[in-house]
């Protein structure tokens, strides 16, 4: 238990999900474990909502929500579609700070900054500057995925450095080194100060039985970018009719225009959702998970060890599932399948082939870092 001298330490945990979900879903499998754990923690959220994250029993502000106007997470726009002006930044710049200093947590996480999310600078260094300007001092934590994006604008990572040396007191990735160190997607790590420090990869529990089962389960993550994949999957299902029980989970943010024309061409035996809250389960039960690379996907999946086939999103110069996928590839653990050009057709053939693969072999990575993370924040108090 966190509890020490009968306080309890409180964190304030802020996340921004800009195009999928990925971010939020991670952020929210933390938190809930800290406060398992016996830490207070309130977890401040500045994206469009999703259902189920975060989980009901934390604390939750929710900024103005903002999203990617692209795929190439190029500007903001708010919930409407409009661009956001200076004016909707500073209420959320208001509110930011204003629950910092209402909360006055002993521990301030900040999800993914500043090693990407500098689409949100406008709220985050003013939050560094209050963070530092506050006695006591509450320790200050980034928290980052397994693989970082390696294609950056010259400069990128220089600022990273120093931002990270002058406030914050340490890196917490949530990965397992076994699978895949900081240096190996940042080059400037070894001029990082504070103490870096991995959790495990943040897995969800072991599933429940699944409700349903599906010999083919196929994902588009959040589903903002998506649709290639969406669109392909349904071809794939009308070539292979001998394939039994087909799912298609679009994901929430799929374009509305999209997900109604996936409905109306489904063939029979694919059943198409938006969103599955028992996703993880619905894995277990499956006898092939196709899925793009993200960080959540890939846990899941490799928690309910079915076989894999892995589309790595890579639009917009996006560099972090495809190293993902080869990882897993290289380990006996999933296929690979390139997303750009990528037809039904194509998908058909590479869903046949790895069908008829056996089972992979259990994977010996740290799937636990959700409590991972809880023991390595006990260090800083």
């Amino acid at each position: 238990m966190a509890i020490k001298d009968g306080v309890t330490p409180k964190i304030l945990f802020y996340v921004q999900h800009l195009l999928g979900i990925g971010h939020l879903a991670r952020a929210s499998r933390v938190a809930a474990a800290l406060q398992n754990d016996g830490f207070s923690v309130t977890i401040v959220t500045g994206g469009l909502p999703v259902r189920g994250f975060p989980p009901s029993q934390l604390d939750h502000v929710a900024l103005p929500a903002v999203t990617s106007a692209s795929e190439a997470f190029s500007g903001l726009i708010d919930a409407d579609g409009n661009v956001v002006d200076d004016a909707f930044k500073e209420r959320r710049r208001e509110l930011l700070i204003d629950t910092l200093h209402e909360l006055r947590p002993d521990i301030v996480v900040i999800e993914a900054f500043p090693f990407g999310r500098r689409q949100v600078r406008f709220e985050l260094l003013p939050l560094l500057e209050a963070v530092a300007g506050m006695n006591p001092r509450p320790k200050l934590v980034t928290s980052v995925r397994d693989l970082l994006q390696e294609r950056v604008k010259p400069g990128r990572n220089e600022e990273t450095v120093e931002l990270l040396n002058a406030h914050f007191d340490l890196v917490m990735v949530h990965g397992d080194p076994k699978f895949s160190r900081l240096e190996d997607t940042f080059p400037l790590a070894a001029e990082i100060r504070p103490p870096v420090g991995y959790t495990g990869l943040v897995a969800a529990p072991p599933p429940a039985l699944p409700s349903e089962t599906f010999q083919v389960l196929i994902s588009a993550g959040g589903g903002a970018a998506g649709a290639d994949l969406v669109k392909a999957a349904i071809e794939a299902a009308r070539l292979l009719p001998d394939i039994r029980d087909w799912a298609l989970i679009t994901g929430p943010n799929l374009p509305q225009s999209a997900y109604d024309a996936a409905t109306a061409e489904a063939p029979p035996g694919l059943k198409l959702f938006r969103f599955r809250e028992d996703f993880p389960s619905l894995l277990a039960g499956a006898e092939l998970s196709v899925s793009q690379a993200g960080y959540n996907t890939v846990c899941d999946v490799l928690r309910a060890g079915c076989r894999s086939l892995l589309v790595p999103f890579s639009a917009g110069g996006e560099t972090e599932q495809t190293a993902r996928a080869e990882r897993l590839e290289n380990l006996g653990l999933a296929t690979t399948l390139l997303e750009h050009g990528l037809t039904g057709r194509q998908l058909a053939a590479a869903i046949t082939v790895a069908l008829a693969r056996p089972k992979p072999p259990a994977a010996a990575l740290d799937l636990d870092g959700a409590n991972g993370a809880a023991r390595l924040l006990m260090t800083l108090l």
